[in-house]
Formats: structure tokens, C-alpha cells, sequence
């Protein structure tokens, strides 16, 4: 297939952005206190060392290796590194416990996990002969982190392990490709909660980062001198599919801090003189809480890409404060780019979240697959190419994969499908799209998506507890709250105690903030708890 991201790797992509200017700085890193600066050239070597240091170990073409790293050039070097030599990165947030950890490594095969020891957490290699991860032990096949002593064993060998960065800085900073990897090769899965208990594994391919990488290009106006900041989570799509894949397309500067600070965030926008921010709600809502200052007008930023909804009067106190316009849009890990947005040029009309993107056709149908005309609410689809414009589908579920993608035939090669998207909203009469509603069971809450039904599975196993109901309920900072409505077996069990197991089972920010203790629920016709009444 003949397209923009065809027959190019991320290899490809990194040679090319060396040649056309190694010296230019690809990397500022901020930590604290400290920055760290790195060129182009300068960290395609140090990719190339993780590259050949996960050689060393074995690790090839289609191999799963986890990552909870957290905000960091660790994760890019290993992120693309693994990425270099075919093998499939499978990043995992830091807040993520040991149980989750373990689940999503079964579920994939890990070959190997590599764990920032500032996350506190360890995970190790299946059992060759049960297939089954052992319990939590000392002895993690690979552990990478900030510290000296953070360990790493080779696959298969015994003894004391060693460090991520000194089997880097072991390697050999020449790379030579594998021929095996190509742009349908996947380089990554990024798991998106659904409305399914398990979250699902979005499979990434490598002409979906290079098309992302050209989409973020055209959506931003991205240019070499550009300077993007963010504090997204390095494990997300919104850090990797919206702001580090164009950056390296564009050969423009990338500032990463290693977390969000509402205190630090604005000061670090002028004084890294940043062109491009990301930002989200509670980011907005949680910087207009900032004592003002006259220096809020005053920096070099020129476009806010934003990804949650706020208010008008808010965006309004937001652009009026700090001088600044976002620019709105919607889309998914599945969608690859943000296939709804403002368009770079000309005018914008909150609260629309923009008109269909470069290489996108988007539209609204009914329940039957039927298109809907202006005005009309149905649910959003977006058009693409799986692999390329679309994700390729989801690891190991073929089934949810069909159901996601629905195949049409406009293309000479019969790939392009529509992608389900379950959000509902409407499009109006000039071809600007309005978004009305989430997908059913997905709670938003700080940018992160919480399934629904994920947590209500981990509240009815235990033993205490016959039914719950979750839903998302108003939050001023972040969005939605999660809140748990839960009919007891035991009733001596306590909320205290509830939300003492939820923490031990799911990660913090998926655990209820609210627990309400019922005798029964609404219910259907068919005796399903009609959750909309619980709202």
C-alpha cells in the first residue's frame, strides 16, 4: 500500500531525522530541579545502546517486553529501542499495583519487564512450564530506574542482576536494522480501558507512529523551531501519538517534565520558551487557581492542544488570562490521531471539537449503520486504514477487533474501515462535529479512562460484597470522580475497609473516591441495574 507511512520504520524515521539534523536538540528533560539536554544525534546513540543491549538478551521481532517507566529519557531510549529491533512495547502506568502488572504480562507473553524502580514494583518472566507468573519476588528479569543499583538479569542467567544503564552503556552505539521489520511490523500495544472489565491492547503499528507523526505535524503547523512541552504520562497516547511522534517528524524540541506541578507548569513554559503545551481540564482548572501574575500573558506559546472539556467561562478566564487560544479536539488511542480537530488555519467554533482531520472521514450513525444528517445525535465513527490511519486492532481478541472496525471497500485494496467509537455527538450543517457524551461505562477522570465494569468486577469479588454499581460522578478539578454503589453479603463490611481492598486490587486513581451502601438497585425490565437512575 502506497501512503505517507508506508515502507518507513522508526528506525527509518530516526536515520532520517540524524541526517537532516543531528545537531538540533531533540530532548529537553526536566526533573525537579535539574534539565538535561540531549541532540538528535547525541540520543539516537543512546537508543541504539538499548537497541543492541535488548539484542544481547534475546529479545527479537514480535517479542512482548512490559515497561513501567515513568516520565523520563529511560523510557524513550527503551521505548525505541525496542522499537528498533521489531520487538513490541507494552507500557504500563506507574501507578499500576503487582496483580495488574502481572495480568497484563500474562496476557501478552512478556518476555521481559522493565520497571522504574521509583514505581515499587517488580515484575518477572513467566513459568516456562505453567505458562503462569509467579508471586512478586526479588528477582525481576529486567529493572530499569534512575539508581545505580537498580537490577537487570539477562534471560536465563544466574546470579546477581545488573543495571539498565550499564547494559546500555555496555552496548555498542552502531545499529545495524533488521530487514524483518517493516512498517506493518506492531512496535507497541497501548491498553485502553473500554467498557469491557479488561482493558483492551490497542496494537500500534509502525506506519501508525510515522502517520501520527505527520498528522501531528499538520494539526500543529510543527516546525523545526518548535518547542513542545508537556506532562503527559509517557505511557499514554496523548505523550506518544500527539506530541513525541510529530516532534521527531517535524525534527523540532520536545521538553518533557518528568510530572505535572501547577505551581512550576507556567514558569517552565516561558522559560523553555515553548511554542506548543498540551493540556487537560484539571491542568486548566487547577492553573487558574495560580496566584496571577503579569507574566501570564507574556511567553512564545502559540497553540494549546486540548483533550478534555471545560466550560466556556472557563476556557474563556483560561485564554484571556494567560493570552493563549486552544485548539479542541476529540479522538482515541484506536483513532491513532486526533481525528476530529480545529483545523491549524482559520477560525474555530467552541464548543465544537473541530471538523475531520487530514486522512480522516468522520461521521455520525444510528444503532442500524446508518448515516445521520446535520443536527441529529448518533454515535461518532471515524474512516481510516487499520494499521496506518486506524489501529491495526486488539491483541489476542479478534472478535472486539470486528466489532471496532467495521470493513468498507473505497480502496483499491478493500482495507479502509469505519471505527466504532460507542461517543455519541452530532455534526451540524457546515461540517463542525459536537461532542455530546462518553462511550457507556467509561469514566473520565484526570485524562485517564476507568472502566466501569473493571472496577465493579473487583468490588463483586470480593467475598463481602453481592452487587456493585460504578458510575462517574461530577469532580470541579477532574472531570469525574468514581463513585461505587455496592449491596453487601456481609454487612459488617465498612466503606474504610472497601476502599482498603480496592487499593490493594486497582490503581489508585481507578479506586472510588465515593462508597454508598444500598439494599437493592433500580432495575430494568430484564433485572439489569439501570444506571442512569443512579446518576
Amino acid at each position: 500500500m502506497a501512503d505517507i507511512a508506508a515502507c518507513h520504520t522508526i528506525a527509518d524515521v530516526w536515520a532520517s531525522a540524524v541526517e537532516c539534523g543531528g545537531a538540533r536538540p531533540f530532548l529537553v528533560y526536566l526533573s525537579g530541579d535539574q534539565r538535561s539536554e540531549y541532540t538528535y544525534a547525541e540520543f539516537d546513540k543512546l537508543i541504539n545502546r538499548a537497541a543492541n543491549a535488548f539484542r544481547a538478551l534475546g529479545v527479537a521481532v514480535g517479542d512482548r517486553v512490559v515497561m513501567q517507566i515513568r516520565n523520563s529519557p529511560e523510557f524513550l531510549t527503551c521505548l525505541f529501542g525496542l522499537a528498533k529491533i521489531g520487538a513490541i512495547a507494552v507500557p504500563v502506568g506507574l501507578q499500576a499495583p503487582q496483580a495488574e502488572l502481572r495480568a497484563t504480562s500474562e496476557r501478552v507473553g512478556a518476555h521481559y519487564a522493565v520497571v522504574d524502580s521509583l514505581a515499587g514494583q517488580v515484575v518477572i518472566k513467566p513459568d516456562a512450564a505453567t505458562g503462569h507468573w509467579d508471586a512478586p519476588t526479588r528477582h525481576p528479569e529486567l529493572v530499569s530506574g534512575s539508581s545505580d543499583d537498580s537490577p537487570m538479569r539477562p534471560k536465563g542467567t544466574p546470579g546477581e542482576p545488573l543495571s539498565y544503564q550499564a547494559l546500555c552503556q555496555a552496548a555498542s552505539a552502531d545499529f545495524a536494522p533488521d530487514p524483518a521489520v517493516t512498517s506493518d511490523t506492531v512496535a507497541e500495544l497501548l491498553f485502553t480501558s473500554g467498557t469491557t472489565a479488561a482493558p483492551k491492547g490497542v496494537m500500534i503499528t509502525h506506519a501508525n507512529v510515522v502517520f501520527s507523526g505527520h498528522y501531528g505535524v499538520w494539526q500543529t503547523s510543527l516546525r523545526a523551531a518548535d518547542r513542545l512541552f508537556t506532562t503527559m504520562p509517557a505511557c499514554h497516547s496523548n505523550f506518544q501519538l500527539a506530541a513525541l511522534t510529530p516532534v521527531l517528524l517535524a525534527g523540532a524540541t520536545l521538553v518533557l517534565a518528568e510530572r505535572y506541578s501547577a505551581s512550576r507548569f507556567w514558569a517552565q513554559v516561558r522559560a523553555e520558551r515553548a511554542t506548543v503545551i498540551q493540556l487537560i481540564a484539571m491542568m486548566a482548572r487547577t492553573l487558574l487557581l495560580q496566584p496571577p501574575t503579569d507574566m501570564d500573558a507574556r511567553h512564545d506559546v502559540r497553540e494549546v492542544l486540548y483533550f478534555m472539556p471545560i466550560s466556556e467561562a472557563e476556557k474563556n478566564a483560561f485564554e484571556t488570562r494567560f493570552g493563549v487560544r486552544f485548539m479542541n479536539s476529540y479522538g482515541s488511542t484506536e483513532s491513532i490521531g486526533w481525528a476530529v480537530t480545529d483545523p491549524p488555519t482559520g477560525p474555530r467554533r467552541w464548543p465544537s471539537v473541530g471538523r475531520a482531520g487530514l486522512g480522516y472521514e468522520v461521521g455520525i450513525f444510528d444503532t442500524d449503520g446508518n448515516q445521520l444528517p446535520p443536527g441529529v445525535v448518533g454515535e461518532f465513527r471515524i474512516k481510516g486504514i487499520p494499521g496506518r490511519s486506524l489501529m491495526l486492532g486488539y491483541y489476542g481478541d479478534p472478535e472486539a477487533t470486528q466489532r471496532a472496525l467495521v470493513s468498507c471497500d473505497l480502496d483499491s485494496e478493500g482495507r479502509s474501515a469505519w471505527l466504532r467509537t460507542s461517543d455519541q455527538g452530532y455534526m451540524d450543517s457546515e461540517g463542525w462535529f459536537h461532542f455530546v457524551d462518553r462511550a457507556q461505562n467509561v469514566i473520565k477522570r484526570s485524562g485517564e479512562n476507568i472502566s466501569t465494569t473493571e472496577v465493579e468486577n473487583t468490588l463483586t469479588a470480593h467475598p463481602g460484597i453481592a452487587e456493585a454499581a460504578v458510575i462517574g460522578v461530577p469532580d470541579p478539578m477532574r472531570d469525574q470522580a468514581v463513585k461505587a454503589f455496592v449491596r453487601l453479603s456481609d454487612p459488617t463490611l465498612t466503606p474504610a475497609e472497601i476502599s482498603a481492598y480496592c487499593l490493594a486490587e486497582l490503581a489508585c486513581y481507578k479506586v472510588p473516591e465515593f462508597i454508598e451502601v444500598v439494599t437493592d438497585f433500580p432495575r430494568t425490565s430484564s433485572m439489569k441495574i439501570e444506571k442512569r437512575l443512579l446518576k
